[in-house]
Order: C-alpha cells, then structure tokens, then sequence
C-alpha cells in the first residue's frame, strides 16, 4: 500500500537512517521501535509528510489517507469537546459536495463512452465508498462512542476543551483521527495518556481497524496485543520481523549474538592477514601474495554489532525502617470539590508488606486518595499512620515539583543529610547523571531525566510505605523493568497507581478499582482483576455510558434511510469483488492461452524446431499448471462472495 524506498535522513551533519526500505501493506499492525534518538519519531513525520528525507522517497498511492497522532500538540480550541472531535468530518462535508458537484457533471454530459466519463464514474465510486466508510448518518453517535471510550463522561461532551488538561485534550485528538477512518494510522506514544480502562477499549478498537497500523509505544502489552509486526531502527538500517513485540526481542538478542560473532571471526582474520603483510612485506617472493593480501583487506566490508541500547537506571530500595503489624488505616473517608464528590466512606485497613495498586479511569480518585494517605490533600474522615511508618510519595506530576533553577546536584546535595550527603554523587551515577551532568540545570533536562532524577531524590530518604502515582511515565523499557524488579524485592508496603499492565503484572497482590466515589477490592494482581471483571473490551465500565449514548443519540430514522446507506455499503462490497473476479478471469485467461500454446508445441514438437524442449521446458509448463489451478480456486471463491453479497442485498429490498 505505501511504500519507503531508499529513504536517508541527515541531521546536523549525521545520518539518521541511510537508504531504509520496507512496505506497509493494507491491514499491517507494525511496532516501531528503537533506542532513543534512532528516528523513530522522525520517520512517523517522513512517512506522513510533516518532514521532507533527505534522500529517497515515500510513494502514497492516490486516494490512500494517513492520520498522525504526534506524543505531544498544543491544541488551543475555543469548542466544546463534542464540537472539537466532530471536527474529524470536515473531510466527509467537503466529499459531499464534491460527490454533488459530480453527479451534476454526470448529468450534463452525453459522452457516455469517452476516457473523461469512465474516469469521473471511478472518482463517483471512490467517493461513494469513502463516504460509506466514515457513515455519515450517525456521527455524532459514533463521536461520542468514542469519547466515552477513552474515558471522557457524557457530561464532558458539552464542556469547552480549555477545561481540560493537555492529556485529556491529546484524547481528542486521538479521537479525531479514528473517526477519520484513515488506511494508514501512525501513532506515537498514543497510551501516555490514557489508563487501563480506556487502553483496553482502544486495543478492542485497533484489533478491529480495517485499516493499516504503524506506531510507537514503550507498553510492552499493547504492543503484543495488537503488533503481528515490528520493524526496528538500529544504526541507521532497517530491520523487520513478521512479530510481536517480545518475540522480536528473543529474535533481536540472536541477531546480534551471530553479528558479535561474525565480528569476532572477521577480526581475527583481519589480524591474520595483517601479520602475513607485515612478515612479508619485504620479500620479493612474496609480493604476489602480499599484493593480493592487502586488496582483499581493502574490499573487505567491515562487519558492524548492532548497539542494543543497555543505559538503564541501576538501584534498588534501601531496607525499610522497623513498623508494626498495621501500615495503614482509612476511616470514613471522603473528598468533593464542591457537589462534585470524588471519594466517599472509604474505609481501609493494610497490614505491613502488603503490595497494592490503584486502577480505574482517570479522574475517579486514585491520585486523589494517594495524596490524602500522603497527607498533601484534606479531606472528610480519618487516616492513621502505624506505628513508626514513613512514606516515601512519588506524585504523578513529582518532576514538576523540582527547583528548575537548582543544579542536578543540588537537588539532591540540599536535602541530604548525614552520611547520605556522601552517597550523592554515586545515587547520581545509578540514575544515568554522569560527569557534566550533575551541573545541568533542573529545567533543560527531559521529561524522562526529570523523573529520574525525582526516583533518586525518593530514595535519600528510607521508608516503609511507598505510594507511587504513576511513576512509569517517561521511563523506557528497560528502567521499567529494573524499577519493577526494584519494587519487587522492597521489603516494605507499596501503593502504586499505574496504567501500564505489564509493569503491574506480578508486583501487587491486590487490587483496588476506583469508580467515583467509591473503591471496590480484588485479590491477586492486575491480570486477576481484569479477568474478574472482564475488562477485555471495557464492557462493564462502558455498559452505562453505551445505554445513555444510545438514548441521547437515537434520533428516528426511516427505515428507506437505513436501507439505503445498506445498500451503499453493500454495492461497495459488490464492486470490489467485481474487480478482483474481472482481474482473476484475465490473469486465467492469459495463462489458459500461454498453456494452450505449449499444449500444441508438445502435440507437434517438429513443428517447432527453435524452442528447446527439455526438463526446464517441461518445469515451467508444470509450474503454470499448478497457477491456473490456484487462480481457478481463487475464482471459484470470489464467485462464492459475490453470491453472498447479492443474497445480503435481497434481503434489504
């Protein structure tokens, strides 16, 4: 469908990529990946034409779409959030007039039989079926769907976007482009801003999309529920596998196992071939072979081990302080902002080193209770402390808590004390912050610099209750795992809000869900409480939101309307199979003439003086045989679909 051909990019002198080719085919569900600073993000805005490659070519058939959801956009919309995701049917608005200004020119014209009216019927077809796609008779039925999916409340629809945080405000963009139906969806990091809940429902969504797929994503588990593909950046080349994303990595590790060594080979061949110049450099003898020697190491092609990206966080926690039995009681807690009430009668008992996470949509009161337990919120209700327990708070937005203007090490220099004041610069050190460094100023680091840098500061300070808001943002792959590996051998109680499914897995054991204004428990961990609840396409969580969308949006219809869309969408089907049926009876055609020429040349051999026959002969005509049979059988299927789809069209006569 598109294809990337001999695509370089070059940036400040170096190369990106150099020369990468590969293909995106209809249906394609494509991880991309790579260590950061590969181009991952760059060849999302070549392939989509924000950015032009510096040599090469991306080649979009006509009439294929693209839609590109970028990591981060600043939207500055004046509507509301029903209006600003209706936004995606401009394009539907523009096709409608277009298909009037068609159909009149259709109308005018007498040249039934000219080049010009066979290709104004095709673009008629085209846009018929384009409209069809995006089903313009329910799109403000569908737009809600779709908010509601990734966690906006029917009372959101109507409230202006400026309301909304930018994450909330990225999910309206990536709403849009759903609702654009494009064949192609590049996706950058579309998960940053969504929870479990509506992760879930978009993965349902994706696994049905009719389209291609293409997209970055640091959550190893949606990358394995949707990805059957992943094409992966290293060194400027391309590499694909026909793979999730965690087989690629079993097959990545033995990729560059054979590379290390086939470097290793070729190294000690090199230092042969050296020693062998090098003693017979002077010996007229031995000049042929030294000659010889010295070009083959000149056109040897120097074999180079892919870096696997391995600069990861290193550390673990420090042994938590002595408590008692009990970590943590909640007596009747509650919170509202006004009549918004967000946690009510929330009572909680935990006991020491127990592991348990807060899950459910945003804005039902995970964050909200964390800090209520932190003490940073007030609240209804009582929250006791065990006896001696200190908490350690990681806040959701923690790296906005930093001095800007502080250095690196004066972040963690100013609130060290005793013997740990020593320890700062080697704690610097395991969260990646070397050398220079330590004298970066707060504001010019990164996202995911700023949270490690607030994962250190946490750990200046020895606790024995931990709650964590979030703390896998900005983190890659690999400081997850190690943060998680850290977690798990914490010998003290931990809360963690997180919506990463893979990071969870066998961290807690038990579960809260939160739904406004009050919490539910599981037993067991993330997986446990999914299948308990049947979470797979947010089924239970949507029930209520499907059966109010569907009294706010079903407006009557007649049924000549339903009809008639049904018929649009099935002549769709009925041409497509028409034009696979006209190819496959030419492709046959063509082979049945082919065949027939050989059938004579065999009958009649002398008659041919000048054609070889022989076992080559005989295998290429064995070979055509085997095709007319395969087009024969695909024929006779295409001829099955095509007496279903006109029985599927007399039923709506």
């Amino acid at each position: 469908m598109i294809s990337i051909q001999n695509l370089s990019m070059h940036f400040t002198g170096e190369d990106l990529f150099t020369d990468i080719s590969f293909l995106i085919r209809e249906k394609d569900r494509i991880g991309l990946v790579g260590k950061n600073g590969a181009g991952k993000t760059t060849l999302l805005k070549l392939i989509c034409g924000i950015e032009q490659p510096s040599k090469g070519n991306v080649v979009v058939p006509q009439g294929v779409t693209i839609g590109y959801l970028p990591q981060e956009k600043n939207v500055n919309s004046t509507k509301t959030v029903l209006d600003e995701a209706l936004t995606a049917f401009d394009e539907y608005h523009d096709m409608e007039r277009n298909l009037e200004r068609l159909q009149q020119e259709l109308a005018d014209r007498t040249d039934y039989e000219s080049t010009q009216y066979e290709k104004l019927i095709v673009r008629l077809n085209n846009l018929n079926d384009r409209l069809s796609l995006l089903g313009g008779n329910s799109i403000e039925g569908e737009a809600e769907r779709i908010l509601v999916g990734l966690g906006f409340g029917h009372d959101d629809m109507k409230r202006p976007m400026r309301e909304f945080s930018n994450g909330w405000q990225m999910r309206v963009e990536l709403a849009k482009i759903l609702l654009k139906k494009p064949n192609l969806l590049l996706l950058d990091e579309p998960t940053n801003h969504l929870d479990i809940e509506s992760i879930q429902w978009l993965e349902g969504f994706l696994k049905a999309y009719y389209g291609a797929i293409l997209m970055v994503s640091h959550d190893r588990a949606f990358l394995d529920n949707i990805t059957i593909r992943t094409v992966e950046i290293s060194n400027g080349k391309i590499y694909d596998y026909k793979v999730p994303y965690s087989d690629y990595v079993n097959l990545r590790e033995e990729r560059v196992d054979m590379q290390r060594s086939a470097y290793e080979n070729q190294q000690r061949e090199i230092k042969n071939i050296e020693a062998f110049i090098e003693r017979f450099r002077y010996k007229a003898t031995k000049a042929k072979q030294v000659q010889s020697r010295v070009k083959l190491l000149e056109k040897m092609d120097e074999i180079v081990v892919d870096d696997i990206d391995s600069t990861a966080i290193h550390f673990k926690f420090p042994p938590a302080p002595h408590s008692g039995k009990v970590t943590l009681e909640l007596n009747h807690v509650g919170k509202s902002y006004g009549e918004n009430e967000i946690l009510k009668d929330v009572n909680l008992l935990i006991p020491r080193g127990e592991k348990i996470a807060f899950v459910g949509r945003n804005g039902e009161g995970k964050s909200t209770l964390s800090k209520i337990i932190c003490g940073v919120l007030d609240h209804e209700g009582e929250v006791k402390l065990g006896h001696e327990v200190k908490i350690g708070y990681y806040a959701q937005n923690q790296q906005d808590m930093l001095d800007m203007n502080k250095t690196v090490f004066e972040t963690l220099d100013d609130v060290a004390v005793g013997d740990m004041r020593l320890k700062v610069k080697g704690l610097l050190g395991a969260f990646l912050f070397r050398g220079d460094d330590i004298d970066k100023k707060v504001k010019v680091l990164s996202g995911g610099e700023k949270a490690r840098l607030s994962l250190a500061k946490m750990l200046l300070f020895p606790c024995n209750l931990l709650v964590l808001d979030e703390p896998t943002n900005h983190l890659d792959m690999l400081s997850k795992d190690i943060l998680k590996n850290a977690l798990i051998q914490y010998d003290g109680t931990l809360i963690i809000v997180s919506h990463d499914r893979d990071f969870l897995q066998g961290l807690t054991n038990k579960v809260y869900e939160f739904r406004k204004p009050s919490i539910k428990e599981y037993v067991g961990d993330i997986y446990d409480f999914l299948e308990q609840k049947n979470l797979n396409h947010l089924k239970e969580l949507e029930i209520d939101a499907k059966k109010q969308s569907a009294k706010i949006f079903s407006e009557p219809v007649s049924q000549n309307k339903i009809n008639y869309e049904r018929k649009k969408q099935i002549d769709a089907k009925l041409r497509k199979v028409d034009k696979e049926i006209q190819r496959l009876e030419e492709a046959i055609g063509k082979l049945e003439s082919e065949l027939a020429e050989q059938d004579s040349i065999m009958a009649s051999p002398e008659q041919h003086p000048d054609i070889k026959i022989d076992n080559d002969w005989y295998w290429a005509y064995g070979k055509k045989k085997e095709e007319l049979q395969a087009l024969m059988d695909d024929w006779g299927e295409k001829q099955i679909e095509r007496e279903e789809i006109e029985a599927e069209y007399a039923d709506v006569k």
